[in-house]
């Protein structure tokens, strides 16, 4: 027996020591892309237990190798780390591809604020998180005048309008997570239905310089992104309370991100708002509380070659409406014109009354994307989105629960892109997109309806390219095609038929006589060229100038065309033109950026021609049930703006700097030679701050807000009738509210709780001086002034 155990442990022996571990593996590492060779990559192999290195083809050898499983892990300089197994049965030879574009990766410090830009030569402004996260209370459209140039047009200070270069509404393009927003946004008083905390970062370009999103950005195009989702194992979130005085107002928002190294992640967000009334300097301002809450779920797998996306996003606001906006009629409006203090004043209450708002948003998106090698990616996306609107105004018996308006709007959109990004120095990106709208207007209000059922359908197709031309130039173009069609049914009253002479020019659309009135059914089809040119040129290391021209064409939008009816808050009848024709935009632009340690300097200019720019204007009075009104049509003219924007910054030591920031517009009609209506005042904000990493990062600035009176608009202004007092009385609804200044304080500090988890107390204090103003851009100016001294408290913890 010990014989053989002998001879058995003899032939083993001889075998393994028989065995030849010579073997060669030769690797070749190229570039995903472009099939470059990647010289200097860092091959650790783990078997061996030690390290080689590519040569300047790229190409690496491993010797003296058993058969067997080889691990390898590979990195480069702005590569992704890629870890490969090989089987070694002799011999060997192996093609290994890596990812080369740095600005794809993920792999990133949680804490990092990472700016990404949209665009190359369009004027564009990144909000970072850090920024955003002083608006958590507030609404995305007050996180936007961060940006020099774009103010709001606001209906109260909880319906925030954004404005960029005096442009507004439909002529703005908003971006949610690459979901184009649709909420009816032609609304002046519908402001835009995203949760700011659900925003990692905000793009504002100016202008229709960002092709792939639409050809109609007349004004400029707001992207919204997430925060950025990365590739390790990693569980983290953040949760912000917060508190305010003027409101008595309560802030909550949680968030909770988890990610693998294998690339799948999930994510989920939410949060609760509720403020009270608020109030002026001198009185409470009733029924302006808000009621608000938010989540969004996002979820996916992500690699470079390919990967997928689900997000879903819901929004709820319950927004009160100044009590006293509500007019009876247009002896209300001078009443409320000529007093300096609103009608109605009550005490504090949380309980929202009509008139009020009820607007519920849903949004849901898939995203696939594939990369295929030499090529480029492929994009695919479909979204869905559904908006109800309700709106209340003061009513009485048994509509006094009732809307007044109510419409569901309905949205589905296909998308397919392609990114031709192979070669470094050239990029083409094309693509299509198809989208069906329904828009249903609830006929059980009891009221006319003001937008009527409608199913709309547009098809858009693109192509854009960026080229490299040597160390300092970078140019692009593009040019895209839209085609918009609306589908509606509409009745008409056959006076107001007559009367805008559709009798005779759209006598074919009616389907039905109902004696005093009319069933139609208009049916519009717009085709529109949209396209841009830019050029980026770097002066030196320090500075660069800009260059951006864009044609724009924007149809009209179902406001435009339908309007019909009486909008109470405003005190006035609106009425569309199914006339109306595209609006077309030129707009040239030029920028200069410097940036040096101790100063940077940013200078924006552009100029804006508008062909056939649709505006409201008041037209005459008209006598109803409930009294006289002033009307309000939806017209045409040829229309020019231009103005600058300027950005300041000097850093006086590590510790102080100085910031300003000023923008100046002016808006002409060129038909009637009169300025545009509803264009911001000349403004301009200066920021001192204090930092000190060494106090727990502590940070402290006060800020100035000037705004000048706006001495350029038109006299809108009429005369009408009061039989309660049998005079006539001039209607001021024109001339401006004189110029106001602000003070403004922020502070935050940050402490470490542990090694992952720190706490930022931050408190602010709007309107430091508690001053009396009205902005000229608020639609409630008439009645009451602007919100008085407001401190809020807020705690962020990290972790």
């Amino acid at each position: 027996m010990k014989y053989y155990i002998l001879v058995v442990l003899f032939t083993l022996c001889t075998f393994s020591f028989a065995q030849k571990c010579d073997a060669v593996f030769l690797g070749e590492l190229k570039d995903f892309h472009d099939n470059t060779p990647l010289v200097g990559a860092t091959i650790f192999i783990k078997n061996l237990n030690k390290y080689t290195t590519s040569d300047e083809n790229g190409k690496f050898k491993i010797e003296n190798l058993c058969n067997g499983k080889l691990t390898l892990i590979i990195s480069h300089i702005g590569c992704e780390t890629k870890t490969m197994n090989f089987n070694i049965v002799g011999d060997m030879f192996q093609n290994i591809e890596l990812e080369h574009h740095i600005e794809e990766l993920n792999e990133v410090s949680v804490k990092t604020t990472i700016e990404k830009k949209e665009t190359k030569t369009a004027q564009e402004t990144v909000i970072k998180s850090n920024i955003l996260k002083k608006y958590s209370n507030l609404s995305i459209g007050d996180a936007l005048k961060e940006v020099p140039g774009v103010s709001s047009i606001n209906t109260g200070n909880t319906i925030v309008k954004p404005m960029v270069n005096g442009m507004y509404g439909s002529r703005l393009l908003i971006l949610n997570n690459n979901v184009r927003l649709q909420d009816q946004e032609w609304g002046i008083e519908h402001a835009p239905n995203i949760d700011i905390n659900s925003a990692g970062q905000i793009s504002v370009i100016k202008g229709s310089g960002a092709l792939a999103y639409g050809g109609d950005a007349v004004g400029g195009v707001i992207v919204v992104n997430p925060q950025r989702n990365i590739i390790v194992d990693s569980i983290y979130g953040k949760t912000i309370v917060g508190g305010q005085n003027n409101g008595r107002g309560l802030n909550i928002n949680t968030e909770l991100n988890k990610s693998f190294a294998s690339g799948w992640y999930a994510n989920i967000q939410g949060s609760i708002k509720q403020n009270g009334d608020f109030e002026a300097p001198d009185y409470m301002l009733t029924n302006t509380g808000l009621k608000s809450n938010g989540i969004t779920v996002q979820g996916g797998k992500k690699s470079f070659e390919t990967g997928f996306e689900v997000f879903y996003s819901y929004l709820y606001n319950e927004i009160g409406i100044l009590r006293s906006s509500h007019i009876g009629n247009i002896a209300d409006l001078v009443n409320a014109i000529n007093s300096q203090e609103p009608q109605v004043i009550e005490d504090f209450s949380y309980d929202i009354n009509a008139p009020k708002q009820e607007v519920t948003h849903h949004l849901v998106k898939a995203l696939y994307y594939k990369r295929f090698k030499n090529f480029g990616k492929l994009n695919l996306q479909y979204d869905y989105q559904n908006n109800q609107r309700f709106e209340f105004d003061v009513r009485v018996g048994d509509d006094k629960n009732k809307p007044a308006l109510d419409l569901n709007l309905q949205t589905h959109t296909v998308l397919a892109d392609v990114n031709l990004d192979s070669d470094l120095s050239r990029k083409v990106n094309f693509g299509l997109m198809g989208r069906y709208q329904n828009n249903f207007a609830n006929p059980d209000t009891g009221v006319r309806r003001l937008i009527p059922d409608y199913d709309k359908y547009d098809f858009g197709i693109y192509a854009t390219a960026e080229l490299i031309l040597g160390d300092k130039t970078t140019i692009d173009a593009g040019i895209r095609y839209d085609f918009n069609r609306i589908d509606a049914k509409k009745f008409y009253q056959t006076t107001r038929w007559e009367e805008r002479g559709y009798d005779e020019d759209f006598e074919d659309i009616v389907i039905d006589d109902l004696g005093t009135q009319l069933l139609t059914n208009p049916v519009f089809n717009y085709h529109n060229i949209s396209a841009s040119a830019g050029i980026k040129y770097d002066l030196n290391e320090s500075s660069y100038l800009i260059g951006n021209y864009s044609l724009s064409s924007r149809p009209p939008n179902p406001s435009e065309l339908f309007s019909d009816g009486l909008h109470h808050s405003a005190a006035r009848i609106e009425l569309g033109d199914l006339r109306l024709d595209q609006e077309i935009s030129n707009r040239i632009a030029l920028s200069y950026n410097f940036e040096h340690s101790d100063f940077n300097l940013l200078v924006e200019t552009f100029y804006n021609r508008i062909k056939d720019f649709m505006y409201l204007r008041p037209s005459g009075i008209e006598q109803t049930i409930r009294g006289a009104f002033p009307v309000w049509e939806f017209q045409q003219t040829q229309a020019e703006l231009y103005g600058i924007d300027l950005t300041m910054e000097y850093r006086f030591n590590q510790n102080i700097e100085w910031q300003n920031k000023t923008a100046y517009i002016k808006g002409n009609d060129l038909s009637l030679d009169i300025d545009l209506i509803d264009i911001p005042a000349f403004n301009t904000i200066n920021t001192v701050t204090y930092n000190n990493e060494d106090w727990n990062n502590f940070s402290a600035s006060l800020t100035s807000e000037w705004v000048f009176e706006q001495t350029n608009y038109p006299d809108f202004n009429f005369e009408t009738y009061i039989p309660t007092i049998d005079e006539t009385v001039l209607v001021d609804i024109s001339t401006p509210p004189p110029g106001y200044h602000l003070l403004h304080f922020y502070s935050d500090i940050t402490f470490d709780l542990s090694e992952k988890t720190n706490l930022n107390i931050g408190l602010s204090v709007n309107n430091l001086l508690n001053t009396s103003y009205r902005a000229y851009l608020s639609r409630l100016r008439y009645f009451a002034d602007d919100l008085g001294r407001n401190i809020t408290l807020q705690l962020q913890i990290n972790y």
